[in-house]
């Protein structure tokens, strides 16, 4: 028996992957255990007796991180690192060598965006993984802006003074030990990285759905398209679902939509509503075996998940690393890609009815799909953070 010790970002496309591979290596007896800024996140994605060690840690899109919603490239990008993955891993390391202190984990598997699980396992000499939960890291994003790339190695080597190993070198987002990979490079083709990586595929694991999802609703004689925008993007997303809801309108005879509308942005739901069903939250993975199209904001988890079930996308991508997911998407032929921004419904409309109707999508979503199945998901990865135990027990 080994134990484990999960260092997550309080965001729940970053908890789940590693939900799943927690509840395989507790299946082969292992204990596991979280830290993470919000425990209450955490225990509701993971169950509610997870052991959950808490820590500080600033509110996604709130207070100094709340994000103006119109700020894009360099400027996201740099707003990201220095309003909350910087601040978020000052503020967690503390807990986080508290946690090793009370748990004495056996390797800390640390979320690419919880940089705190990381460093602080490197300062104390434990082996530790990598969780990637968006492929984008891989891309080599930054390429064409060497700048922006220099001042980032800046950041990151100023916070491993602070937090891990002063004498210790590489980018602290992928470990040298290994770097489990939810993708597989049917859909994410790397540039970077690719000796440390262990593809594993999406960790699609058991997700309580909460009740209450009207299924009844749902006409087995149309196409189910799923609209979502994630968790994170109520704030800027009114005018496209707006448009959405539009392009679903027009095709009411053949389609019909379930749009998640978290905040309300289109106001309060019609329960008699025949062909667009608008809610605040949806059983994703369920839902997702019943649905044929599916249009997102390109996040990882997402995109992931559709392609887990065969289902092609069309992506509009608003910021971080929804781009390059973006691309992925595109470039494997799974996929049409809209402008967030400027998308009208004639041009969502088209988007969906290619995605729907041309055969290559389909092909494409299929050839991942099949790769994805294969990769092994969370047994893969619990087979690989095993093997990181035992080669570091034998080490010693």
């Amino acid at each position: 028996m080994s134990r484990f010790l999960f260092v997550v970002p309080p965001l729940t496309g970053h908890i789940n992957p590693a939900v799943g591979v927690a509840a395989e290596l507790a299946a082969r007896g292992h204990e596991c255990a979280w830290v993470c800024p919000d425990p209450g996140l955490v225990r509701r994605l993971a169950g509610r007796t997870a052991v959950v060690f808490p820590c500080e840690g600033p509110v996604p899109g709130a207070g100094d991180g709340v994000r103006p919603p119109d700020i894009r490239g360099p400027e996201a990008l740099k707003f990201l690192w220095e309003r909350f993955l910087v601040p978020l891993a000052d503020e967690m390391a503390p807990g986080v060598r508290a946690a090793v202190a009370d748990f004495a984990p056996d390797a800390v598997v640390a979320d690419q965006q919880a940089l705190a699980g990381g460093l602080v396992a490197e300062r104390l000499g434990l082996p530790w993984a990598t969780s990637a939960t968006t492929s984008a890291e891989f891309a080599d994003a930054l390429a064409g802006m060497p700048k922006v790339a220099e001042w980032l190695d800046g950041v990151l080597h100023q916070l491993r003074a602070r937090v891990g190993d002063p004498a210790g070198s590489g980018d602290p987002r992928f470990s040298p030990h290994l770097v489990l990979a939810f993708s597989t490079p049917e859909l994410a083709a790397p540039a970077t990285h690719t000796e440390r990586i262990r593809w594993v595929g999406p960790s699609i694991g058991h997700r309580p759905a909460a009740p209450g999802f009207p299924w009844h609703r749902l006409d087995p004689g149309r196409a189910t398209v799923l609209v979502t925008l994630g968790t994170a993007n109520t704030d800027v997303g009114a005018r496209f679902l707006g448009e959405c809801v539009r392009a679903l309108r027009e095709r009411a005879d053949r389609v019909q939509g379930v749009v998640v509308d978290p905040g309300a942005a289109l106001g309060p739901p019609d329960d008699q509503d025949k062909d667009v069903l608008i809610l605040p939250s949806v059983p994703q993975l369920a839902l997702l075996e019943r649905t044929q199209a599916v249009v997102c904001h390109g996040g990882h988890n997402t995109v992931c998940e559709a392609l887990w079930h065969g289902v092609p996308l069309v992506v509009a991508p608003i910021r971080d690393d929804q781009p390059v997911v973006a691309a992925q998407v595109t470039a494997a032929g799974a996929g049409v890609r809209v402008r967030f921004g400027r998308v009208t419904a004639a041009r969502l409309g088209a988007a969906l009815d290619a995605v729907l109707d041309e055969p290559g999508h389909r092909a494409a979503t299929d050839r991942i799909r099949t790769a994805f199945r294969a990769a092994g998901g969370s047994r893969a990865a619990a087979t690989h953070l095993e093997r990181l135990v035992t080669s570091a027990k034998e080490d010693t």
